[in-house]
C-alpha cells in the first residue's frame, strides 16, 4: 500500500509541475531552437529532470540539449551526471553492436533471414546515431518458418531460451522468443509474423524483407525495415503500450524529420494492408500535437479526419507526462484497444482477439495438446487481475 501511495504522490507531483515535462518535449523536438531551448529550461527542477527523462527514455536527447545551454543555465553537477549517462549508453551500444554483428554472421552462415527492428537500427534511421536512444535488448525479426532453427542458433551462441524447442514443436506462439546470455546478461528477442499480434492483420513479412534497407552501425551494415515500414511498426508499438513514454513519440517525429523523401503513399497503403491506419494516424497526431512535427498537409488532414485516431490520441495525452505512473484502468484500456483498430465492429473484434490470444504468461506447462483451450479461457482473467488494480471507471 505504501508503494502505491508513493507512486501516486510522485505522479501527482509531476502533474503539478509541468515545467520539466515541457522541457523534455522541447528537447525531443527534431528541430531545436537555442532560444526556445534556454527558455524551456527556465525554472525547472533540475533534481527531478534526469529521473523524468530516464522514465521517458529520452536521457540522450536531454543530455544533447543541455550541452547546447550556457554553463550558467544548468544547475551544478547536472551536466556531468548526464554526460556520464551518455558515456554509459555509448559503451552499451558498442557492446550490443558487437554482439549484433556476431549473431548476424551466424544467421547469415545458416541462411536464416534476419533484420534488426527498433533499438540501434531505429536510432540510426531516426537520429543518425545508434547511441541516441536507450534500449535494453536487441529485437530481431525472422520468419516463422525459421524460428526453430533460429532458436537452436541462439542456443549454440550461448543463449538460454525462455521458449523451449519443445514448445515451438508443439506449435505454441509466445509474445516473443526471449533469449538471455547467463554470463553477460545480454537479452535478445526474436519476433516473427506470428508474434506480432498487435498488427490487426498478419504481418506481411516477405514484403518487409523485400523492402528492407541496409543501416550502417560502427562501420558495418545490417538489415532493417524501410523507413515507411519502420514508421508503421513503431506506431503500432507505441499504441500497444498506450503511448506512455515520450521516446515513442520522439521516434516518430525524428524518423519523419530525417526522411523528407519518405514515400507517404507507400506508408499509408502499408498501414491499410495490415489494418493499422488508425494506429499510424494516432502516432502522427501525437507527434504533431506534442512535438509540433512537420507532417505533409494532406497526410495530417487524413489523420485529423480519423475520429478513432483523434479520440485515441486525446485519451493518451493526460497520462503521457507521468511515464506510466498513472496507467489507464481496465475499461480505459479496453476502449483504447478498440480505438486502435478504428470503428466499433472492427474494434470489438480486435479487442476480443487480443483477449483470447494466449502468450507464454498464460500457458499451462502441464496441459496436454487437447486442453490448450484452458490457456485461452484463463487469459482474460489474468489480464483483469493484472490491470484491475488500476480500475478507475
Amino acid at each position: 500500500m505504501a508503494d502505491k501511495l508513493t507512486a501516486r504522490a510522485a505522479a501527482d507531483s509531476r502533474q503539478e509541475n509541468g515545467r520539466e515535462w515541457a522541457a523534455l518535449c522541447t528537447c525531443a523536438k527534431p528541430a531545436g531552437d537555442k532560444a526556445l531551448l534556454s527558455e524551456a529550461f527556465h525554472g525547472v527542477d533540475w533534481t527531478a529532470l534526469p529521473g523524468l527523462a530516464e522514465d521517458h527514455g529520452v536521457t540522450q536527447l536531454l543530455a544533447t540539449a543541455v550541452q547546447k545551454l550556457p554553463a550558467e543555465a544548468v544547475q551544478s553537477g547536472i551536466r556531468a551526471t548526464l554526460a556520464e549517462r551518455q558515456r554509459t549508453q555509448h559503451f552499451f551500444t558498442l557492446r550490443m553492436s558487437a554482439e549484433l554483428f556476431r549473431l548476424a554472421e551466424r544467421f547469415n552462415a545458416q541462411n536464416i533471414g534476419m533484420m534488426v527492428v527498433k533499438g540501434p537500427a531505429l536510432a540510426v534511421q531516426a537520429y543518425d546515431d545508434a547511441a541516441m536512444r536507450n534500449y535494453g535488448d536487441l529485437d530481431l525479426l525472422v520468419r516463422h518458418a525459421d524460428i526453430a532453427r533460429a532458436t537452436q542458433l541462439m542456443m549454440d551462441a550461448g543463449y538460454e531460451p525462455q521458449i523451449p524447442l519443445s514448445a515451438i514443436a508443439a506449435g505454441r506462439i509466445p509474445g516473443q522468443y526471449m533469449f538471455r546470455q547467463p554470463e553477460s546478461k545480454l537479452l535478445v528477442e526474436l519476433h516473427n509474423d506470428r508474434t506480432m499480434r498487435y498488427y490487426p492483420r498478419p504481418l506481411p513479412i516477405e514484403r518487409l524483407f523485400e523492402r528492407s534497407v541496409r543501416v550502417r552501425l560502427d562501420g558495418r551494415e545490417v538489415a532493417a525495415p524501410a523507413v515507411e515500414d519502420h514508421l508503421i511498426l513503431i506506431c503500432i508499438h507505441g499504441a500497444k503500450h498506450f503511448w506512455e513514454r515520450l521516446i515513442w513519440i520522439a521516434d516518430v517525429a525524428a524518423l519523419i524529420a530525417r526522411h523528407p523523401e519518405m514515400d507517404w503513399a507507400r506508408a499509408l497503403q502499408a498501414a491499410r494492408d495490415v489494418g493499422a491506419e488508425t494506429m499510424l494516424h494516432g502516432g502522427l497526431l501525437l507527434a504533431a500535437n506534442v512535438l509540433k512535427t512537420d507532417i505533409p498537409r494532406e497526410v495530417l488532414a487524413q489523420a485529423k479526419a480519423n475520429g478513432a485516431a483523434c479520440a485515441m490520441a486525446a485519451q493518451a495525452l493526460p497520462w503521457l507526462p507521468t511515464a506510466g505512473e498513472t496507467p489507464p484502468g481496465l475499461l480505459e484500456r479496453g476502449l483504447f484497444r478498440m480505438r486502435m483498430r478504428g470503428g466499433l465492429a472492427p474494434g470489438a473484434s480486435y479487442l476480443l482477439r487480443l483477449l483470447f490470444s494466449p502468450t507464454e504468461e498464460d500457458w499451462d506447462a502441464n496441459a496436454k495438446q487437447g486442453r490448450r483451450f484452458l490457456d485461452v479461457l484463463k487469459r482474460p482473467f489474468r489480464l483483469a487481475k493484472k490491470h484491475g488494480t488500476h480500475l478507475k471507471n
